[in-house]
């Protein structure tokens, strides 16, 4: 029985340290000397204080600034450990609503959020990624036409003009990658980083 334990033990300490140890070292090594940005989060830092990711969005909520898709993470409850309260943009606790297509609580949702959107001044069709949940509750990007469709808003918050406040959004939208991976896309962080500039 030992002649067959042994081998069986020798392999298994050998592929722990190759798989477990030098090959997530080796990974790590390349990916800081190649692009330690993305290696590193994709921080955006200002006067060394780190601003946020690229990667995960934020909860932008006052007027002055581009909101982000709505975000469907929670926490636990710190009266109730056996409920939850909302808490976007939570990257502690990533996920959906989980809320299917019949459920009157999404239908409820979407309502007031596109009356939401109505009463802060958006007309026309309302872009669905403005009234709807990403999978992950933490996605960083909006759509051209949603960006678009908040510059009446923020431009009326912070005294813009519309047109100077449209050319910003569209100089900040990436494009698909190579042509045809993806979707046309706007960073919120990064659209509102440089408002900020422009003010």
């Amino acid at each position: 029985m030992l002649t067959h334990l042994r081998p069986a033990l020798v392999l298994l300490a050998l592929f722990t340290v190759l798989t477990g140890v030098i090959y997530p070292l080796l990974i790590t090594a390349i990916a800081q000397a190649t692009m330690p940005y993305q290696a590193n989060g994709s921080l955006i830092v200002s006067k060394g204080t780190v601003l946020g990711s690229t990667l995960i969005g934020q909860n932008f909520t006052d007027a002055k600034y581009f909101q982000p898709r709505p975000s469907a993470t929670n926490t636990p409850d710190p009266k109730d450990a056996t409920k939850t309260i909302d808490a976007p943009y939570n990257a502690a606790n990533s996920s959906g609503s989980n809320l299917g297509p019949t459920s009157q609580a999404l239908v409820d949702r979407v309502k007031a959020a596109i009356e939401a959107k109505r009463a802060a001044g958006v007309s026309g069709p309302v872009p669905a990624d403005a009234v709807l949940t990403s999978a992950s509750g933490l996605d960083p990007d909006i759509s051209p036409e949603n960006a678009l469709s908040q510059v009446p808003t923020v431009a009326k918050a912070r005294g813009l003009d519309q047109d100077k406040l449209r050319a910003l959004v569209e100089s900040q939208i990436q494009t698909r990658l190579m042509g045809i991976i993806g979707e046309p896309h706007v960073n919120v962080l990064k659209l509102n980083l440089a408002l900020d500039g422009l003010s």
